[in-house]
């Protein structure tokens, strides 16, 4: 199996039990004499099932992204590498808007609103990080459906 299908059947085994959960709350409690629309403990022993199964996927993908090199490092140190540069180009993004949205005054007697900061710099620098991110995903997409799981 390919990394990259690890990490679907991880996505789904994890929607799948944000489902087993929400049907468990929902036959959790029911009125005095009547049934359960579905049985609670099969819904649990489904979940646990779904947990050990999740549990061993997860091991192997973080064993396999430990020990897969690239020519820029691990697999797992382009993972943190992509996931700063997220935060990163996401807190550009976030204060660029607030820099850019300046306020119209209707009177010159009204408090003028400017930007603490050159917009057209920090912009050059916000889509620098969003080009680095694009490519540091595309270095892990393209290693991900070419490595075998371990």
């Amino acid at each position: 199996m390919k990394l990259a299908e690890a990490l679907q059947l991880r996505a789904d085994l994890q929607k799948r039990m944000e489902q087993l959960a929400a049907r468990l709350y929902d036959n959790a409690t029911v009125q005095e004499g009547e049934a359960p629309a579905e049985d609670p403990v099969a819904l649990l022993e489904e979940y646990e099932v779904c947990a050990a199964q999740l549990e061993e996927m997860m091991a192997r993908i973080n064993r396999t992204n430990c020990e897969t090199r690239t020519e820029a490092g691990t697999l797992t140190e382009l993972l943190a590498r992509r996931d700063c540069l997220k935060l990163r180009a996401g807190t550009y993004r976030n204060f660029l808007t607030c820099a850019s949205s300046l306020t119209r005054r209707s009177t010159r007697s009204e408090i003028k609103i400017c930007s603490s900061v050159p917009v057209p710099v920090y912009r050059k620098r916000a889509d620098e990080l969003a080009c680095r991110l694009r490519e540091v995903d595309n270095a892990i997409q393209a290693v991900n459906w070419t490595t075998e799981l371990l």
